[in-house]
């Protein structure tokens, strides 16, 4: 099979084939330290990098910001970005931490590193970075266990976004640790185990894949087979995404109604100005699994209307759109975390 990939998917991911080998650094003590001596550094827009937050096998940054004054146990946002993207370029623009302060939740940001992918790409892609307490999973699992020791978080209300990248690793978190999250939103990603390299990555971004969906669904379950409940998902996409075919967002809804054993139906479809909504719900009415489809909306993140004559000051801001809805503002509401 002939297949040309566009030159925009390949600078996305081609020069991530070679990676430097990660660096595992050394076991933690066993004592977890008190939270005024956790070593921080303050950043941009009211948020704060943590520096140690234990293991770290992916190699990630951790950045959070929690709102002050919060008195009852507080939920947990986990914001996971697309490649060229930061975590504090990445907050500025899509809201999240402004929220946080608003509703009284707290935000995780895991952030990638040059040295793991020259184009800041999540390494959804590799096997042995996506893999229970290993890589970039790890990293990420860390970063939320340190959160809930260190921070008064409701343990039954941790949610997890990401975009693009940042979603095809949420979706590995979701089918990994299933009982981690109560809800989990991927947009403009991939469904869990789409690629087992980067040449297979650029594929399925432009074409997705014919898998069947009871392959889909047993690749999740294989991964955390005693599960004994999946959480929420929304999957948000564009039908004009020309960076991740719209095909991947139909694989995805077909891998987690597979995972839960549920029989491929069209949903409960409700219409709105500049897209359309499909709810799946269980026997007792709770919403399971939606897919969120934009119209004519290409590749990033939705965040409602933008000042007229607005231009992106920089490669986050390009993958952050003008919409007619906002993902994170829906996600507020539906995650019930607004007051």
């Amino acid at each position: 099979m002939n297949f040309k990939v566009p030159s925009r998917l390949r600078r996305l991911l081609v020069d991530s084939v070679e990676l430097p080998q990660l660096k595992f650094p050394m076991a933690q003590p066993q004592s977890q330290p008190a939270r005024r001596r956790v070593p921080t550094r303050p950043v941009p827009q009211r948020l704060t990098e943590i520096l140690w937050f234990g293991r770290n096998p992916g190699d990630l940054r951790m950045v959070e910001y929690v709102p002050p004054g919060v008195k009852a146990p507080m939920p947990l946002v986990v914001v996971l970005h697309g490649c060229h993207q930061n975590a504090e370029d990445f907050d500025r623009a899509s809201g999240w931490s402004a929220l946080a302060r608003q509703h009284g939740f707290a935000v995780l940001y895991a952030e990638q590193k040059a040295s793991n992918n020259p184009n800041l790409c999540f390494n959804w892609f590799r096997p042995s970075l996506v893999t229970r307490d290993r890589g970039e999973l790890g990293s990420v699992r860390e970063m939320i266990d340190f959160s809930r020791k260190v921070h008064d978080i409701d343990d039954s209300r941790i949610f997890i976004m990401g975009l693009s990248a940042g979603g095809a690793l949420a979706a590995a978190l979701l089918a990994t640790y299933p009982e981690l999250f109560a809800a989990g939103a991927i947009i403009g990603g991939l469904p869990f185990g789409a690629a087992r390299d980067a040449m297979a990555a650029l594929d399925v971004m432009k074409r997705g894949s014919n898998r069947p969906a009871e392959k889909w669904g047993e690749l999740v379950r294989e991964v955390s087979p005693e599960v004994t409940r999946y959480p929420a998902i929304s999957i948000w996409h564009g039908d004009a995404d020309e960076v991740v075919s719209f095909a991947n967002a139909e694989a995805s809804v077909a891998q987690w109604l597979a995972a839960r054993g549920r029989p491929r139906t069209k949903g409960r479809l409700r219409l709105f100005e500049g897209g359309e909504r499909r709810e799946w719900r269980d026997d007792y009415g709770h919403m399971i699994l939606e897919l969120v489809t934009l119209t004519d909306f290409g590749h990033g993140l939705p965040v409602g209307q933008v000042v007229e004559g607005w231009e992106p000051a920089n490669d986050t801001e390009r993958f952050i759109l003008p919409a007619a809805i906002s993902a994170p503002e829906e996600l507020v509401k539906s995650w019930k975390l607004a007051h």
